[in-house]
């Protein structure tokens, strides 16, 4: 799960410096499609892309910006296959992937969706750009990675026996590590009170004993010198009386 996450935070990373380049990446989109003589359809799938740039891109900065695109496309592909493995799927999980990789298909019709708030990709776009050329293509990114969040924040509500190590090791010790966690917590946790009583206890024991211990010496040795006067009083013959 921890090797999903980091994943997921590189993407977002490359997806931010993307981001600051989407001009580039319209204007690459807009260079292409004219070599293409492709002015009228909108961009609407990721094999569209592929295609501009293996068979209709001219310049350096075009084909880096395009490729980035595609990279991350393909980063995100890979996150969700490996998502399956980390989980054993529920209902809610499993659709969210599912959507993800109708998303990610390269055949896929993005034409019809748009990123909404607080995403702004769209609205950098003019309104015939939004509406009739790039606005499915540049929300597709910001989309899936939405889902891969839900994704996310569902499979850590779940119990810890369904998920399993990303790089295919048992549950066993995922699950096991939060109950000992749980039980250093609660000795730690353990009111100073409770230990400071048992102290206390066991001090009162203590005195109790050596108290219980010198009142039997104590009556040991007066019935000792009570014993030893008997014999030492004056001796007196029988009968016979001052």
């Amino acid at each position: 799960m921890n090797e999903a996450k980091e994943a997921l935070r590189n993407i977002e990373q490359n997806y931010k410096l993307f981001l600051q380049q989407q001009f580039t990446f319209i204007g690459a989109l807009q260079h292409t499609r004219e070599n293409a003589h492709d002015m009228i359809r909108p961009v609407a799938s990721i094999s569209q892309v592929q295609s501009y740039m293996d068979h209709h891109c001219n310049n350096s900065t075009d084909r880096r910006i395009l490729s980035m695109f595609l990279n991350i496309c393909n980063d995100l592909s890979k996150l969700c296959h490996k998502l399956e493995t980390v989980h054993s799927g529920n209902n809610i999980t499993n659709g969210i992937l599912e959507r993800c990789k109708m998303l990610l298909s390269h055949s896929n019709d993005l034409s019809t969706i748009r990123a909404k708030y607080p995403h702004a990709v769209v609205n950098h776009l003019s309104c015939d750009e939004a509406k009739n050329h790039y606005g499915g293509v540049v929300s597709l990114i910001p989309i899936v990675l939405d889902c891969v969040k839900e994704w996310v924040a569902h499979a850590e509500k779940l119990p810890r026996r369904t998920l399993y190590n990303v790089s295919g090791g048992s549950a066993v010790s995922e699950k096991r590590a939060p109950q000992d966690a749980a039980a250093r917590a609660a000795i730690s946790q353990t009111p100073p009170s409770v230990h400071l009583e048992a102290q206390v206890s066991t001090s009162n024991k203590d005195n109790v004993q050596v108290q219980e211990s010198v009142h039997v010496r104590k009556r040991n040795l007066n019935d000792t010198e009570n014993h030893s006067g008997k014999l030492k009083g004056p001796w007196k013959p029988p009968g016979r009386h001052a």
